[in-house]
Order: structure tokens, then sequence, then C-alpha cells
């Protein structure tokens, strides 16, 4: 069973393209995450928030993600971040075409 991190925080930006080229590393070190699958990468530029939709082999490698990554926030002055972990539904996702491999 694979789990969904769910993560938000307000964000002054960047959005868009600028967002793209300002966290291309981040993206790529986030692929070397222990059981890190894929990651949607989310931004609303009108309510000024940013985040994205994870998913992970384990409950306790999104869970230390997470960790890792509310003090890597932080350290860019983030505090107010969400976070969510929920277990997929394997037989219902696959019926509606949600990937579940990278």
């Amino acid at each position: 069973m694979a789990y969904i991190l769910q993560v938000d925080f307000p964000m002054n930006g960047p959005f868009g393209e600028e967002m793209a080229e300002t966290f291309a590393g981040l993206a790529e070190s986030i692929n070397q995450e222990e059981g890190f699958i894929w990651k949607v990468w989310t931004e609303n530029p009108e309510t000024k928030e940013a985040g994205g939709i994870y998913l992970f082999e384990t409950r306790e490698t999104a869970k230390k993600y997470i960790d890792m990554h509310m003090n890597r926030l932080a350290g860019f002055g983030i505090i107010d971040v969400r976070s969510r972990i929920f277990a997929v539904n394997d037989q219902l996702t696959s019926i509606t075409g949600g990937p579940l491999q990278r």
C-alpha cells in the first residue's frame, strides 16, 4: 500500500515558470528521498499558496520526509505548513487511473 502526503503553505512566490526555474534543484533532490515515488507540485498565485501531493512507499517514509521538509521550509521562513498523510486504496485508484508507481 502506498501513502499520499499532502502539503500546502502560504508563499508569496515565485510561481509558474520562475518557480520551475528556482526550484529545479530542489525537485531533483526530492527524487533521492527514501521511499519517494512521485510529486505533483501545486501553486495558486491568487491565494499565494504552494505545496504538493507526494506518493511514498510507506507511511514511515512519508513521515520521515515531512519532518525533514518542515525543517527545510522553516529555514526559508515558512512556518504555517499544513500536512496530512493518507493511505491509498490501490484497487479504487487503479480503476480511476491514478498512478501508483513512477
